[in-house]
């Protein structure tokens, strides 16, 4: 006897298939990393990036036109300074003439539709490449001081505000930062800028890439003490709780892919938007198994990005937010 419910009747009809479709994606829900640079006139692109560039402040201006073209909406900078303008503490990441200061400034007075996340971190200005300032050495190797480096970390997040950021988002993983930062953004009285909070970032195999575009491989130790062991779920349960309680208004899971579990859990315990980060690991992984003709290019993205979505995620960072966009719009996206 044939079964009374077929599952495949609601599958034949493409229309009736994407009719019943659970999860979908905008463009408008794409957050797109973007790397800015000192000089003038500078294109790089990034070899184990490939597709994305380094820009000068001048060409990433072209740059957010097609960008905006593309129905992508939002950007998330990061700023690499001269190897000679890091120290210690980091401290172009909060100059009034620092690299993301001068972007986000010259990007509103020119592109004021984009909404602009400014990433507030150190390891991109510090000599040493960690994501807070060293304190003491412990096993002969220095442990990062959470609390001098929370008050850093409030400073820049302070400096991109006022330069003309949309959002701020630490993403050091300092206990505190959220609630310090809230603090000072309210003293000043912007009291109206959001905290999108890397609140379970994972001290992740995926992040390589990234570090070699913006240079902030630690020169010593790792990252182990103060971003989140892989091995951990229910920590990221608490972390997301303790930042919302210090007033984030948005909260992030990075890596992605490798932690979708970790995503619908915290989907199932807070009603704020959550965000996702495809990092670099992620992206340049795909990329380079399309390259091959391992996988399809446009279905790895479309089903990567469904994925993460799927999982509960409200807005998703990822390298591939341009052409992702210009496959809805192209209607490659089916």
């Amino acid at each position: 006897m044939s079964p009374h419910y077929r599952p495949r009747r609601l599958r034949e009809n493409s229309i009736l298939r994407e009719m019943v479709s659970e999860t979908s994606l905008r463009a408008d829900q794409l957050i797109y990393p973007m790397f800015v640079c000192e000089g003038q006139g500078i294109r790089q692109e990034i070899p184990s990036l490939p597709g994305q560039f380094r820009f000068s402040v001048d060409l990433l201006l072209e740059e957010l036109k097609a960008v905006l073209a593309s129905g992508v909406r939002s950007v998330i900078l990061f700023g690499i300074p001269e190897s000679t303008m890091k120290d210690a503490v980091g401290s172009q990441s909060k100059a009034a003439d620092g690299i993301i200061c001068r972007a986000l400034s010259a990007i509103k007075n020119e592109q004021p539709e984009l909404l602009l996340i400014a990433d507030v971190c150190l390891c991109e200005y510090t000599d040493h490449g960690h994501c807070g300032v060293p304190g003491k050495l412990v096993d002969s190797d220095w442990v990062i001081d959470n609390d001098s480096s929370v008050h850093l970390l409030a400073e820049t997040a302070l400096a991109y505000a006022r330069a003309g950021a949309d959002v701020v988002a630490p993403s050091d993983m300092m206990d505190g930062r959220v609630e310090t930062v809230r603090l000072v953004l309210d003293e000043a009285g912007l009291s109206q800028i959001p905290i999108l909070s890397y609140a379970a970032k994972y001290a992740s195999a995926f992040y390589g890439p990234f570090r070699d575009a913006v240079g902030s491989a630690p020169q010593f130790g790792d990252r182990k003490s103060y971003q989140m062991d892989p091995a951990n779920a229910r920590e990221a349960l608490r972390e997301v709780q303790l930042d919302l309680q210090e007033g984030a208004d948005i909260l992030m899971i990075k890596p992605a892919l490798p932690y979708l579990d970790v995503i619908y859990r915290v989907r199932e315990l807070v009603e704020v938007p959550i965000a996702a980060y495809q990092v670099s690991g992620e992206y340049a992984s795909l990329c380079a198994a399309a390259e091959r003709g391992w996988l399809d290019r446009d279905a790895v993205i479309r089903e990567s990005l469904l994925g993460i979505a799927r999982a509960g995620a409200d807005l998703i960072l990822t390298y591939f937010a341009v052409e992702a966009a210009h496959m809805m719009r192209d209607e490659r996206w089916r």
